[in-house]
C-alpha cells in the first residue's frame, strides 16, 4: 500500500480503480443513458471544481499571507517551484471546470435558459456567470501577472511588483466571487422553496 500511496499517480489510479470496483459490485450503468452521461460529467465537475477552489483559497488563505513571514533565502522555493505547479493545476482546473459545467448544463437541457438567466434557472445561471468570469480572470489576468511576478517572463522590478500586486487583488476578487458563486450553485435544487432571496 506504501508504494500506491508514495506516488501521486498510483494513488490516483488506486483511486480510480477503487471506484469501478465498487460500481462493479453495486452500480447499474447504461452508457447509452443520456442522464447518466450528465451525471458523468456532474461529478468531474464537482471533482475538477474542488481542485479550483481549493486551490483558490489555497492562495489566499495560505500562501499570500504567509509570504511575509518567509525569509528572502527561501522565497524562490516557492516562486520558482510551488507557485508555477499550483498555478498550472489552477488554470486547467478553472478552465474544466467551466467545460465540464456548460456540459452539465447542456446534457440536462437548461444550459441556455441558465445562461440567459430565466426560466426557473436564475440561481445557476447567476453561479454560472461568476464561474466564467473568475475564469477569465484566472487566464487572462492572474496568469499573464504572475508570469511577470514570479519571472517565468521577463519584466523590470517595477512591472514586477506591479504584476504581483494585480494578480494578487484579482485573485482576492475570485475568493469573493467564489462565495456568492458556490452558494447559487447549490442553491438551485432548492431554488423553490424560497432559500435563494
Amino acid at each position: 500500500m506504501a508504494s500506491i500511496l508514495s506516488s501521486l499517480s498510483k494513488t490516483i489510479i488506486g483511486g480510480f480503480l477503487l471506484l469501478f470496483f465498487i460500481i462493479g459490485i453495486f452500480g447499474n450503468i447504461n452508457f447509452l443513458d443520456q442522464g447518466w452521461w450528465a451525471f458523468v460529467f456532474r461529478w468531474l465537475h464537482v471533482m475538477v471544481g474542488v481542485m479550483w477552489i481549493g486551490l483558490l483559497w489555497y492562495f489566499n488563505f495560505v500562501q499570500i499571507p504567509s509570504m511575509p513571514k518567509i525569509s528572502d533565502e527561501h522565497k524562490p522555493a516557492i516562486s520558482k517551484v510551488i507557485a508555477p505547479e499550483a498555478l498550472f493545476w489552477f488554470r486547467y482546473s478553472a478552465l474544466l471546470t467551466v467545460l465540464t459545467g456548460l456540459a452539465v448544463a447542456w446534457l440536462n437541457g437548461y444550459g441556455h435558459d441558465a445562461l440567459l438567466l430565466r426560466n426557473g434557472y436564475l440561481a445557476i445561471g447567476l453561479g454560472m456567470w461568476l464561474a466564467i468570469i473568475m475564469a477569465i480572470n484566472v487566464w487572462f489576468i492572474i496568469w499573464p501577472n504572475q508570469k511577470r511576478a514570479l519571472g517565468i517572463v521577463n519584466a523590470d522590478a517595477n512591472v514586477k511588483a506591479k504584476s504581483a500586486k494585480l494578480a494578487m487583488l484579482t485573485s482576492r476578487t475570485n475568493t469573493l466571487l467564489s462565495i456568492p458563486m458556490l452558494y447559487l450553485m447549490v442553491a438551485q435544487q432548492n431554488a423553490g422553496l424560497g432559500f435563494l432571496f
